[in-house]
């Protein structure tokens, strides 16, 4: 049996409060995560920058927006009751 067939979608997780402030461990991270979410074809990635001064979450933001990652994913979503969460879908062929 395949790892995860009976498990249904790949969902990932990513908690940056632990590397907040080393931006070179953030890029790696969500680099990271984004690749395995490709790989594993996983159909949502929670990235969560925790709520602070909003700075991690722009910077997160920021990086989803550029042409080559935003080429991999669907879409983002701000979580409506938890300011400190994004949710990224994905569509894989």
């Amino acid at each position: 049996m395949a790892p995860h067939a009976s498990l249904g979608p790949v969902k990932l997780k990513l908690d940056l409060h632990d590397i907040f402030n080393r931006g070179q461990d953030i890029d790696r991270a969500l680099n990271a995560i984004i690749n395995e979410a490709v790989q594993k074809k996983a159909t949502l990635v929670e990235i969560i920058p925790g709520k602070g001064s909003g700075q991690l979450k722009k910077r997160v933001l920021r990086f989803l927006d550029q042409k080559e990652i935003k080429a991999l994913y669907h879409r983002v979503e701000k979580d409506s009751k938890n300011f400190g969460r994004l949710f990224i879908h994905f569509r894989h062929k």
